[in-house]
């Protein structure tokens, strides 16, 4: 290991790359601990208390690194590109315009990716928005019942402007600052991002964890993280190969074709996806309980949905992603899309006849791993919750999410790591 981080310092190119994306992290961090102008400081302290013990507010800081309690400037950190991306992704499947897009190779995915520019500074604009009311009218319910707070006591039109559209400023320029880390840095901009974000907030959850818990059950909890991480690790590896030939045909004097490949589809095709739909859906009805007055609904989202350790709340969380999950990868892969792909470049699957039957074959394969893959992913998203509800610890409610999203940002980036030693003979860290 140590010889393998040796030699990403030996190629200048790769060396370069990794100090360019450690500088964009430093960046961001800073620009994550610097408050938006014009908010009370002293509010923002209680904000941060009054967080700990809120399951929404946590998930909403959960991909920011704590910028969102402290109300930095890069506050909305990257989620709304995050949820921009996901609604390109979903109505590129039944708009048209952006199918056409999506099928037209670089020129189209350009078009797609400005568009979701676009639209990220547009949620941006309304979360904020969103935000500067919520917190300055008593936090509109995310912390709880009797618990308040006010952000903007001194509540004027150009002051509240200036919040909205500094938190706008910052969530592009970070979402530049992602892009350049694409194209100058290693690894995905995005990812890198969030990557850095979850990571900075470990040590403070597991101080929550030893705080609230004991020495005792901190380390089962610490053993039952390993046992975690070697499972996602081994989980993200996995893949179904699906072997497709490509049948010979002569083009003047030369004769192409006639080799063999295959299509890499992973137990865990979803990613993470699945756990942020889930936990958005759940979190729907907490704000909803603020405008309906219906004192039983208010009495059983209180009771249930709003606490993550309760029975409730689990097992519908664990229904969501198992859903989620048969959604999005359905979504994301398109059996009658690869199928005609498959057909148009001359390829065949052995055994199965190109056209509908490779389809329904496609389908049939997709279906049987998303299974596992679903039940993964809820497993590692519910079991250090119920963990840590037994021992009445709810400091820290998303460490399954936290972990998940972690390990494969580093699997990947590794992988790229790796191939770019192993194109210049260097042995590389994934043997």
């Amino acid at each position: 290991m140590l010889s393998s981080l040796k030699n990403i310092f030996k190629i200048p190119e790769l060396r370069n790359k990794v100090l360019f994306t450690l500088m964009v992290i430093t960046i961001y961090q800073l620009g994550a601990n610097v408050p938006v102008p014009g908010i009370s400081l002293a509010q923002v302290k209680h904000l941060e208390q009054l967080a700990k013990t809120s399951g929404v507010f946590s998930y909403l800081d959960l991909f920011s690194g704590g910028a969102l309690t402290r109300f930095a400037v890069f506050g909305l950190g990257i989620m709304p590109y995050i949820t921009s991306s996901i609604i390109i992704q979903l109505l590129t499947t039944v708009v048209p315009k952006l199918e056409q897009w999506r099928d037209q190779g670089p020129v189209g995915e350009r078009r797609i990716t400005q568009t979701t520019r676009y639209l990220t500074v547009a949620l941006a604009l309304v979360q904020s928005t969103g935000l500067a009311f919520v917190l300055h009218g008593g936090g509109g319910g995310l912390f709880g019942p009797g618990q308040s707070v006010d952000l903007i006591p001194k509540f004027t039109v150009p002051r509240v402007l200036f919040i909205v559209l500094t938190l706008t400023a910052g969530t592009a320029f970070v979402m530049w600052l992602g892009e350049l880390i694409t194209q100058r840095g290693i690894g995905n901009g995005m990812s890198i991002l969030i990557f850095a974000n979850v990571v900075a907030g470990m040590p403070a959850g597991g101080i929550a964890i030893f705080a609230g818990a004991g020495a005792l059950t901190f380390s089962l909890i610490v053993a039952l993280v390993l046992v975690l991480l070697v499972a996602i690790v081994f989980v993200e590896q996995g893949q179904r190969r699906i072997q497709v030939t490509f049948a010979k045909r002569v083009v003047g004097r030369r004769m192409f074709g006639g080799q063999s490949t295959y299509i890499p589809l992973k137990v865990n095709q979803a990613g993470v996806i699945p756990i942020i739909f889930a936990s958005s859906v759940l979190y729907f009805p907490v704000l909803l309980s603020n405008i309906i007055p219906w004192r039983g609904f208010r009495s059983f989202v209180s009771n249930h949905l709003a606490q993550s350790s309760s029975f409730v709340y689990i097992a519908i969380y664990g229904v969501l992603i198992v859903l989620f999950t048969y959604f999005y990868v359905t979504v994301q892969f398109d059996p009658r899309q690869q199928a005609d792909i498959i057909r148009k470049q001359g390829g065949f699957i052995p055994g199965i006849r190109p056209g509908p039957p490779t389809e329904r074959y496609l389908a049939g394969i997709l279906n049987r791993i998303t299974l596992p893959g679903s039940l993964f992913l809820a497993l590692v998203a519910l079991a250090p919750s119920i963990v840590l509800s037994l021992f009445n610890v709810n400091n820290y409610p998303f460490l399954g999410t936290t972990i998940l999203i972690a390990v494969g940002v580093a699997l990947e980036t590794m992988k790229q790591i790796d191939s770019q030693l192993m194109m210049r003979n260097y042995e590389g860290f994934l043997r």
